[in-house]
């Protein structure tokens, strides 16, 4: 008999999780659609009464986001420049009402390849920190998201929170994305860049991710390390234009082609570069 179970305490929660096999549902915005018309035939775990896991705190070392935070909670928390990325994505997932309910934890735990706050949180080094009876194990991001819907959660494991070390938030941050219309669309090519600049107006540290143009986000190496040393301008606009960027490997499908997608994802690149810069550099077009 499929069963439905809505816990009050996280050690009551993983219990349950050593016990059965369940599927999570939080904000809800993605379980429900993908479920469709369907009868449930699997046991259902509802986590929204797990209170203790939904806020934003700063310990020594890291920016915790426990893992029922939602996108609204992204947008209206203080939080230093190097999350202006997170929070320009937590604006354009969905609409407000979806903003209002959906997780950042469950947006990584969906595992699209256009989950809007995967790459933002590439650039500021974020891990999951998954806990069952008895553990508590911390994932870097690259390690837990593992391919188009698919995580390194384990069945009796809950993420309870996504942190960020602090080493990791500084400098400035921004976010970009491509769709066909403004809001409510999955992407055709996404990016977040953040940059630390040094005292000399050079770029001493830059993370740039891509999502949306492979089968999970990914973080460019190769065009960070050409970064460095580099002014905001047109030494940004020549870096971008001939990185090879081979972490990318688009695909042909009905919002664009492999090809419109690269090029696309090249141009939002340089803008979000730009606009992480600074104000001075945020109105000029760096490709």
């Amino acid at each position: 008999m499929t069963r439905y179970a809505k816990p009050k305490t996280v050690g009551e929660a993983l219990g349950l999780l050593k016990e059965d096999r369940w599927r999570l549902l939080a904000g809800g915005t993605d379980f429900y659609p993908a479920q469709g018309a369907r009868p449930f035939r699997d046991n259902v775990l509802d986590i929204n009464a797990l209170a203790e896991l939904r806020g934003i705190a700063e310990t020594p070392g890291h920016w915790v986001f426990g893992a029922r935070t939602t996108w609204t909670d992204v947008v209206r928390a203080n939080l230093p420049p190097a999350f202006d990325a997170l929070r320009q994505a937590a604006c354009e997932v969905g609409s407000v009402q979806i903003q209002n309910v959906g997780t950042v934890a469950g947006n990584l735990c969906n595992a699209s390849p256009a989950a809007d706050g995967v790459p933002p949180l590439l650039t500021l080094d974020a891990e999951v920190e998954l806990r069952s009876l008895g553990d508590v194990r911390q994932l870097p991001l690259p390690d837990f998201i593992l391919g188009n819907r698919k995580t390194a959660r384990r069945d009796d494991e809950l993420l309870t929170a996504i942190r960020v070390p602090k080493q990791s938030a500084s400098g400035r941050s921004a976010f970009l994305k491509l769709g066909a219309r403004r809001y409510l669309v999955i992407s055709i090519a996404m990016a977040a860049a953040r940059i630390e600049l040094g005292a000399d107006g050079t770029v001493a540290r830059a993370a740039i991710a891509v999502g949306s143009c492979s089968a999970v986000a990914r973080r460019l190496a190769g065009l960070e390390a050409a970064l460095a040393g580099r002014r905001p301008g047109a030494e940004f606009s020549e870096a971008v234009r001939v990185a090879p960027l081979p972490e990318l490997s688009p695909i042909d499908d009905v919002r664009g082609t492999a090809e419109y997608r690269l090029e696309a994802a090249r141009e939002i690149i340089s803008r979000a570069l730009m606009e992480a810069a600074g104000p001075e550099f945020s109105g000029a077009r760096a490709a």
